[in-house]
């Protein structure tokens, strides 16, 4: 059996009000600085806002939208909507304005919180086709249409009316009512494919999660200071960057836009983030690139500061030993080297966590020899997310970790990983039928292909639907392939496809920032990336890239021939879900005509088939 800290996340919040009363909970930037509200003056607006839900007549089970890109008013509107007993239904500040309004009438949302007038006009364009839509909340104040009247945050809680003291118990009544079986939210899965679904979550489902998610990590103080830059809008930020350090008293401050991690970084100066894979990819490839450049007795010194740290890390985490002279050695590049990279994430992060898609063995193992430790775990939104997760003193670099306290997992014969345990979804939301696939005799069916060793650790193959069977009859996981080009410095994304065909094929987009620089170096004459990419000096690089690629790799895994594409997937382009997974089979549609062209001319050969290509890239 297992336990719950409290009966719903708002209760979390009133304890903490209480508790932590003058600690700083949330930080957002306005003008140019970063301001704070303390967990009781967060807790008051709160209640203010739930106070102003109640009178617009929101009714308990009722779904409300959040229609924002991360900042203060979505914690607030996300907290007000519980605090009311309603059900927060976020959706994505990427999403079309078509998108946005399948969220809504499936979910039966009346009332909808949009961050600013750019998320107000894609509802105004789509205003027929939400007939239900009765009232939009604004986070920024700006004048709104007839058909669609807006109303601001700061109207919706009367700000300038402190809650009168039988307000202030009627919400708190509320809040006592909740039970943690209530629905807490209702996520749209992004999708790699097809339609989204609504994954019904209960209060219970996110308790668990973040509660055993904090044990599991066990390093986390209340002096931490979480960076939010993924979206609230997906169930891995939400949980584990948002209400997992306000359950542990700790600051969560917003970052103004992914474009300004970096920024943001240096002003909040963070102690934890949560993130995906891509980031650290990056992180790894550009200190590498960096490295390239430097005089060559500074690079020995760097590749012996990463040799030295990797025995280090060994002795220290992975099979505890005697370090000896080791440590000293460590030390001393700690101070030369690897303090130098931690200043430019603000000097002060002490680890990550990683989700949302397999990291590669190498750059995690990179992250913790430069002293920022990245637990890499797994789930789905189905599961709240985690269901796996490393821990400080037991981490294996390649595996998801081993399962939360109370979850169990298991292989079926296919090698699909099955998952029963207090975080799983009560079932997708007026979708019985689609429930019952995915949950099987208390089993859900993640649809992930895994392996798990002795020790109980989990290992994330692939996708079970993004298997390749080549006409030879190969089963090849495309990511571990995509993942190893994607580390090469000059290619910044990659899809691999081959289904009944014959041999692998690859869309390679450039890493930009490198390639103009490499046609200043070459002098290159081009007009712009489209001219760039089918230079011959060009072609005859991403050649030798994909050809020691393949050195790695059996035959029937090597690529082909590849198609070079002037731009990089996208969110905005349709290729990337949120969460920057590649849409498998948005992608192939858009490139089918070109990708079925490398297949004309059967032949095995190997890289000379490559072409690079420079039609448009919406």
């Amino acid at each position: 059996m297992y336990e719950l800290p409290c009966q719903s996340v708002p209760e979390m919040l009133r304890s903490n009000a209480q508790r932590y009363a003058d600690r700083v909970a949330i930080s957002y930037k306005k003008d140019g600085e970063y301001l704070s509200l303390t967990y009781r003056s967060f807790y008051e607006r709160v209640l203010m806002a739930a106070r102003g839900l109640r009178k617009a007549g929101l009714a308990p089970g009722d779904r409300v939208a959040i229609f924002s890109e991360n900042r203060a008013g979505w914690a607030i509107a996300d907290f007000s909507i519980q605090s009311a007993r309603g059900v927060t239904v976020p959706i994505y500040a990427t999403n079309t304005a078509e998108q946005a309004a399948y969220v809504i009438n499936h979910s039966g949302a009346k009332i909808v919180f949009v961050s600013n007038r750019l998320q107000y006009e894609k509802l105004i364009k789509v205003r027929e086709q939400m007939p239900a839509l009765e009232q939009v909340i604004s986070f920024e104040r700006f004048l709104g249409s007839h058909e669609l009247p807006v109303y601001t945050l700061y109207q919706l809680s009367e700000i300038s009316h402190p809650l009168a003291e039988q307000e202030h118990a009627e919400i708190e009544r509320c809040i006592d009512a909740i039970k943690s079986t209530d629905l807490i939210t209702i996520i749209y899965t992004s999708g790699t494919t097809g339609v989204p679904k609504g994954v019904m979550l209960t209060q219970a489902n996110v308790l668990y999660d973040t509660y055993y998610g904090l044990q599991k990590l066990e390093a986390l103080s209340m002096d931490e200071t979480f960076l939010s830059f993924l979206p609230l809008s997906h169930v891995l930020e939400r949980t584990a960057g948002y209400y997992a350090p306000l359950m542990a008293g700790c600051r969560v401050a917003f970052c103004e836009s992914a474009d300004k991690v970096v920024e943001n970084m240096q002003e909040v100066h963070p102690t934890v983030m949560v993130s995906v894979p891509r980031l650290f990819e990056k992180i790894y490839a550009r200190v590498y690139e960096d490295v390239h450049q430097m005089h060559p007795l500074k690079r020995s010194l760097f590749h012996k500061a990463i040799e030295i740290g990797c025995k280090y890390i060994e002795l220290r985490y992975i099979n505890p030993g005697p370090k000896g002279l080791l440590g000293i050695q460590y030390r001393f590049f700690d101070r030369l080297v690897f303090r130098k990279i931690r200043q430019r994430f603000g000097g002060s992060l002490r680890y990550f966590i990683s989700g949302g898609a397999p990291l590669d063995k190498v750059v995690n193992e990179f992250m913790w020899v430069i002293g920022i430790p990245t637990f890499e775990g797994y789930g789905l939104t189905e599961t709240s997310p985690a269901v796996t997760l490393n821990s400080p003193w037991k981490v294996r670099y390649g595996s998801v970790g081993t399962p939360l306290p109370g979850t169990e997992v298991k292989l079926a014969e296919d090698g699909e990983l099955l998952v029963r345990g207090p975080q799983v979804m009560r079932g997708y939301y007026n979708a019985p039928d689609e429930t019952a696939q995915v949950i099987q005799d208390g089993w859900l069916h993640t649809g992930d292909i895994a392996r798990i060793d002795e020790d109980g650790y989990v290992y994330i193959v692939d996708r079970k639907k993004e298997i390749i069977i080549t006409s030879g009859g190969k089963n090849i996981a495309p990511q571990p392939l995509e993942n190893d080009l994607r580390m090469d410095k000059y290619i910044s994304q990659a899809y691999v496809y081959g289904d009944r065909k014959p041999y692998l094929v690859a869309l390679l987009t450039p890493n930009l920032e490198r390639l103009i620089q490499l046609g200043r170096d070459e002098g290159l004459d081009y007009l712009d990336v489209e001219e760039l990419v089918v230079n011959q000096k060009v072609h005859k690089l991403y050649e030798e890239r994909v050809r020691l690629q393949n050195e790695k790799q059996p035959p029937y895994q090597t690529i082909k021939k590849f198609i070079l594409l002037p731009r990089d997937f996208s969110v905005e382009g349709g290729e990337l879900t949120p969460t920057l997974k590649l849409k498998r089979k948005v992608i192939y549609s858009k490139y089918q005509d070109r990708i079925e062209r490398l297949y004309l001319h059967n032949g095995n050969g190997p890289e000379n088939h490559s072409q690079t290509d420079n039609g448009g890239h919406s």
